[in-house]
């Protein structure tokens, strides 16, 4: 039984709440590992096409628990490698997820749990909504966020909010590309149903290989072999049950099969 988390349920997606809110939704080994499971278990489900990421109370997820860090202040080096391979390996179970994945940020959205915001494939965050990224002014660094961290706003960018620690609000979060809107609160879930409706206009098969095309595709060099492998992955997609019910729907002027109105509730 779910001790962190809620899983609500609407028309082909899942809403996975983290719930913890009298500790503005820290981060322990138990939210981790029950993040984990939830993930993994939502990934094959087929009655789920997409999973939104949300947190109840004030904010979405204030970053590490405090009982976690003074433990892990006096854990020996072997200890925190285990403790921090555990966010490192949630962080890649929720950017390697094969259904298509939104963050609904409030609040506040700081350290770790800004790893779960650029894990997801889109973010969107609440006009009240603060970032930072704090860990130097614990004396650490933003570790196991850092790929995700880097890979939506690049290093650049990062530079600033990695070495200064500051504050920055959801207007410079959407400028530098850290999130893709913006909206009043009371408005987030309907911003991010009508999304769902865009997402889910897609076919399963073709969701998941468009989000393996991002992940392997992305910087590699524009060669012969590139070229080979894209046009090696339409063919497939062509081919594919899918494929022949898109195609055969957009000539017959139907909606294809797989289509339906969902909800995030």
């Amino acid at each position: 039984m779910l001790q962190t988390l809620e899983v609500g349920y609407g028309s082909q997606t899942a809403v996975v709440w983290l719930s913890r809110p009298d500790v503005r939704n820290a981060l322990d080994a138990r939210l981790i590992d029950e993040l984990m499971e939830t993930f993994t278990t939502l990934a094959a489900d087929d009655n789920v096409r997409a999973i939104v990421l949300a947190g109840r109370g004030k904010v979405f997820c204030a970053g590490a628990d405090l009982t976690a860090m003074r433990a892990s202040a006096q854990a020996s080096e072997a200890q925190n490698q285990t403790d921090a391979m555990r966010l490192a390996t949630l962080l890649h179970t929720i950017y390697t997820c094969p259904k298509p994945t939104i963050a609904r940020l409030h609040g506040a959205c700081m350290a770790g749990g800004l790893g779960l915001a650029t894990a997801c494939d889109v973010a969107i965050a609440s006009r009240d909504t603060r970032f930072a990224l704090t860990e130097t002014r614990l004396g650490l660094i933003p570790s196991m966020i850092s790929p995700y961290v880097l890979r939506a706003i690049g290093p650049r960018e990062a530079s600033r909010w990695f070495l200064t620690a500051e504050v920055f609000d959801a207007a410079q979060a959407l400028r530098m590309g850290l999130i893709h809107d913006v909206c009043e609160v009371e408005d987030l879930d309907t911003h991010i149903n009508g999304i769902l409706e865009n997402v889910l206009l897609g076919s399963p098969n073709a969701l998941r290989e468009s989000k393996r095309l991002i992940h392997e595709v992305a910087g590699q060099p524009i060669d012969a072999a590139l070229l080979a492998d894209t046009a090696r992955r339409l063919a497939q997609l062509r081919a594919s049950a899918d494929g022949k019910e898109g195609v055969a729907a957009f000539l017959e002027k139907r909606k294809p099969a797989w289509v339906a109105t969902p909800t995030a509730e």
